[in-house]
Parts: structure tokens; sequence; C-alpha cells
């Protein structure tokens, strides 16, 4: 968790092999799942968010473990943040584009 900027977005490009300006919010969490950061291009530069947790962990979304990323709603975002399960929220039905993440 010590990179910046400058250091998340090497790895975002590097080892995600993905666009650091494209606008995606790229979510980076600690081992102990304490610690969070959020990196995103806007207008003008990177905005970096920073949330270190008092108590309790940061529940991470189910992924393959041989995966070195995994896309995440908005909403699912948000969750994590706030500290929402996110094994027992129901979601409604929605429309989603094809392609679509």
């Amino acid at each position: 968790m010590r990179k910046s900027f400058d250091g998340l977005s090497e790895l975002i490009q590097g080892r995600m092999m993905r666009n650091p300006v494209s606008g995606e919010v790229f979510i980076f969490i600690n081992k102990r799942r304490d610690r969070m950061k959020l990196l995103q291009w806007q207008y003008g530069g990177f905005v970096l968010y920073y949330k270190r947790l008092e108590r309790g962990t940061f529940e991470l979304p189910v992924h393959r473990s041989t995966d070195i990323s995994t896309a995440v709603y908005w909403p699912q975002l948000m969750m994590m943040v706030e500290g929402i399960s996110l094994l027992h929220v129901r979601t409604r039905k929605r429309y989603l584009l094809t392609g679509s993440g």
C-alpha cells in the first residue's frame, strides 16, 4: 500500500495490461484487507481515494484465485466500502447490454 499515483498506474499498465486513463476505477486492497485505495483518471489528472478501517475487514467479491483482477460493479464497490456483505445481498434482474461487464 506504499504506491501512489505513478506506482499504481504502472501496476495497472504493466501487470494488469489495462489503460489507467480509461476512466475505470481501479481498486487495490492490502493483504490484511483493512486498507483500500481507489485510483481513477478524471478530467485533468488522477484521483486517489484511500480508506483505512479501524476495525474489521473489506469483503472481497467472489473470484477465481488464479485471476489477477476481477470486474466489480459500482454498487458492489459501494457495499464493500460501507461494510455490507456481498454474499447476503439479493439483486433484482436488470437489463445489461451484450458485452458489458
